[in-house]
């Protein structure tokens, strides 16, 4: 198996290897089944990850594959997701819960947010890789696993291991062997004082 390019970000300033070094692969051993271990260990870590008035508005659909429910996640997948993700030993969806006792959580997406990212650090930090999608259908997903009005799905995860570059799709391998940028933190600074 051919290695992918080294994708450690090039910082401005110090930040923990663990973040430096965690990347969004899109191509994923087909074969390897998911280490149960660091699944576990990354949903632990979106529990603990911080929520308004630790209200945990998330709530998670994990889904293996080879079984229904992880088909049934790929199916729901817009455009060039599915000619990759369906590889990722498991699938997770994050959703948010909207309301607690009649009330609004207006902070819910931000707070499953913050669930999915100590998610894909804790899984990077594990030997996992991750991918997270916002192209997918909102309410195919919602009728297949009977969300209701009360749960809302935010983002989709492709979770595994990191499959062989040179048996990807061309396409694929040009957008895996892009070199990783982020905006100067000077064009994100709407004030600095």
């Amino acid at each position: 198996m051919s290695m992918i390019a080294d994708h450690t970000a090039q910082t401005d300033a110090p930040i923990l290897d663990v973040l430096a070094e965690r990347w969004s692969t899109r191509i994923f051993d087909p074969r390897t089944p998911i280490d149960e271990a660091a699944l576990a260990s990354a949903l632990e870590a979106a529990r603990w990850a911080p929520s308004a008035s630790n209200t945990q508005p998330w709530r998670f659909i994990v889904a293996r594959r080879g079984t229904t429910e992880h088909a049934a996640i790929v199916d729901s997948l817009m455009g060039f997701n599915q000619s990759w993700a369906a590889d990722a030993a498991a699938l997770v969806v994050f959703a948010t819960v909207s309301s607690l006792d009649g009330k609004p959580l207006v902070w819910a997406a931000y707070d499953a947010g913050q669930a999915a990212a100590h998610f894909t650090v804790q899984a990077h930090a594990s030997g996992l890789f991750t991918h997270q999608m916002g192209g997918f259908d909102r309410a195919t997903l919602a009728e297949t696993f009977e969300f209701g009005d009360e749960l809302a799905a935010v983002t989709v995860m492709a979770v595994g291991a990191l499959g062989d570059i040179d048996s990807a799709p061309e396409q694929l391998r040009e957008r895996e062997l892009t070199p990783r940028t982020r905006r100067p933190i000077a064009e994100s600074l709407i004030v600095n004082a």
